[in-house]
């Protein structure tokens, strides 16, 4: 009777055969569907993901192209910066081509080099960033460095890139230690001052102190499933040896550094040429100036390649209207066309856009606040009319932005 009884309940939850879809018996033992699926879950949560794994390092494979062909993809995307696509371009072609050829077996040990990116806001860092992960088809993150505290403080500690780019890559640990990580605004967490402080520089050196080893390689604990640490939980290690860190700050003020290191005077009369002279001065950027502005300079030798965005000028924002596969001009006009509606420009029209977003300075985030100002009524009221044609003349442009203070911008 003993042996009946076992085998028809579930030896785990008890539930009787007539009550589950499936049991399974074993020599001493039985278990229902439900049970199977509910370990199968805790089998995933206790090995942390690893049992995702998509393919192994032997086995990597990527279309990796020449320098010059990588530069002529972001030309597509990205309008002028001719210097940090260069930059870019190389350092990701030699990068996966250590990953890809170079074994260790002899006597010459190749070390990958991060990047530093140095330019004003809205000059294209991001989307330069963006637009090499998506040619790679490589796992890519974005993580902010103003959230970024020391360990065991509020805020989140600099094994969390990691964890977002583990995310990024699908909790596949192979793929995770081939990927890219961008972290913005680095110049936020510059040193406060060269004198120590009564209270600790939680968000400041401390966070650099941390992303020291990251930017190195080393191995970072993982919490499965990117979640948060628990002290009982099994940990997914990274070695982040091959994760390329590219690193971007607008650096605002490092022109007046840069000036008072080459005896130059970075302030003039005309705007103009106060302008021209600070991107000739923004372009001579060196280690140096980065260390006065508060990085410290253990992280600056991580980061050996350093190059710098030119602020946008009036031909590059009508460039970046009208040209790149994602002109915002072309974005709205295949919005409209979806909703079978032909879309027009002026010239003048374009002229005034841009005319307002170089009073802005904001690069090319602020033709993006101009131009959803200026769409607003018209992608409103558009499709419940029958119109099918629509054309942004240069008054239309006066009218929808004559509201906007481009004083408080």
């Amino acid at each position: 009777m003993a042996s009946k009884k076992t085998s028809s309940f579930c030896s785990f939850c008890g539930k009787p055969k007539e009550e589950s879809n499936m049991l399974i018996s074993g020599i001493e033992a039985n278990i229902c569907d439900a049970c199977v699926e509910q370990a199968s879950k805790i089998v995933e949560v206790e090995l942390g993901g690893q049992n995702k794994k998509k393919k192994s390092d032997p086995d990597f494979k990527i279309n990796l192209l020449k320098p010059a062909d990588i530069k002529k993809h972001l030309d597509e995307y990205v309008i002028g910066q001719e210097q940090a696509k260069k930059v870019l371009s190389v350092s990701i072609y030699n990068h996966y081509k250590r990953l890809l050829n170079y074994q260790g077996d002899d006597d010459t040990e190749i070390e990958k080099s991060n990047v530093l990116m140095v330019g004003e806001t809205g000059t294209g860092k991001t989307l330069l960033v963006r637009t090499l992960a998506k040619i790679l088809k490589v796992p890519f993150c974005i993580a902010d460095a103003t959230v970024l505290t020391e360990a065991g403080y509020v805020g989140e500690d600099v094994e969390s890139v990691i964890s977002r780019l583990y995310q990024a890559s699908d909790y596949d640990v192979d793929a995770t230690q081939r990927g890219i990580v961008y972290i913005d605004e680095i110049d936020k967490i510059a040193r406060k001052g060269d004198n120590p402080s009564i209270s600790r520089d939680v968000s400041g050196e401390g966070v650099q102190q941390g992303l020291l080893k990251l930017l190195e390689g080393t191995i970072a604990n993982i919490a499965p499933e990117g979640g948060r640490k628990h002290p009982d939980q099994k940990f997914v290690k990274i070695d982040t040896k091959n994760i390329l860190f590219i690193c971007g700050g607008a650096f605002s003020g490092i022109d007046k550094i840069i000036a008072k290191r080459l005896n130059t005077n970075a302030i003039g009369f005309n705007s103009a040429q106060q302008s021209n002279a600070s991107l000739e001065l923004i372009e001579q950027v060196a280690p140096s100036d980065l260390r006065s502005f508060g990085l410290i300079p253990e992280i600056i030798g991580r980061m050996p390649m350093i190059t710098f965005l030119q602020p946008l000028d009036r031909e590059a924002l009508k460039n970046i209207l009208i040209k790149p596969k994602n002109a915002l001009i072309k974005q709205y006009v295949k919005l409209m066309e979806i909703e079978g509606i032909k879309l027009h420009f002026d010239k003048k029209a374009i002229e005034l856009i841009v005319s307002k977003a170089v009073e802005f300075k904001l690069g090319a985030r602020g033709l993006r606040t101009i131009c959803e100002k200026l769409m607003l009524d018209v992608m409103y009221e558009a499709p419940s009319k029958s119109d099918k044609e629509v054309t942004i003349t240069a008054d239309m442009v006066v009218s929808k932005l004559a509201d906007l203070d481009t004083k408080a911008a």
